[in-house]
C-alpha cells in the first residue's frame, strides 16, 4: 500500500465517523488531531525501545544517561535534579541509577556540598552508550521524517511546539 492510500481512511477516521453517527452533538472534529497525536506516541516509544534494546538499554535508562550527557562536563547531577528533570519519583530514579551503576555506566560520588548527599556521574562507558543510542534514534527519526517535505517538517515542529507550550504552562 502506498503512503497516499494509507491516508485515505485510517483508524481514527473510522472511530470518529462512528462517534459522529452515534453522537453528532459531540462534534468530535478536534479529535482528528488529538487522537492521532495519542496514537503516534506509542508508535514512537515502540520504535525507540527497539533501537535502544539492540544496544542493551531501555528508554528510561537512555533518558537518565542523556540528562547526564547534556549536563556538560563533568556530566554530574544530583538524584533530585535527575528526578525532577525526568519527572520521576525518587524511587524511580534510584532504581535506574542502580541498574546503570551495576553496568558501569554511572557512578555515585559523595556530594562535596552535602555530607549526606551523592552525585551521579556519567562514566566513559555510559557516555559511549548514550551517544550510540541517541545517534541510532536520530537516524531512525530522520528516516521517518524523510516522508515529509522539509517545509512540512518545519510547520509540524512549529505547531507541535505551540501546542506543547499550552499543555506545559506553569
Amino acid at each position: 500500500m502506498r503512503y497516499d492510500e494509507a491516508m485515505d481512511d485510517d483508524y481514527t477516521d473510522r472511530v470518529l465517523t462512528g462517534w459522529d453517527e452515534a453522537r453528532p452533538d459531540l462534534q468530535v472534529g478536534a479529535l482528528q488531531v488529538t487522537a492521532r497525536l495519542s496514537r503516534i506516541g506509542p508508535h514512537l516509544a515502540r520504535r525507540q525501545e527497539e533501537i535502544f534494546s539492540r544496544l542493551g538499554l531501555g528508554r528510561g535508562e537512555v533518558g537518565l544517561l542523556s540528562a547526564l550527557r547534556i549536563a556538560g562536563p563533568p556530566h554530574v547531577a544530583s538524584p533530585t535534579r535527575l528526578a525532577k528533570g525526568l519527572m520521576l519519583s525518587s524511587a524511580g530514579v534510584t532504581s535506574r541509577i542502580d541498574r546503570l551503576e551495576r553496568r558501569g555506566f554511572v557512578r555515585r560520588l559523595p556530594d562535596p556540598n552535602d555530607r549526606r548527599g551523592v552525585l551521579i556521574e556519567l562514566t566513559d562507558e555510559g557516555l559511549a552508550a548514550v551517544d550510540a543510542a541517541v545517534a541510532a534514534n536520530t537516524d531512525s527519526d530522520r528516516q521517518l521524517l524523510e516522508r515529509l517535505d522539509p517545509e512540512e517538517v518545519a510547520q509540524l515542529e512549529h505547531i507541535l511546539r505551540k501546542l506543547l507550550a499550552v499543555l506545559e504552562l506553569p
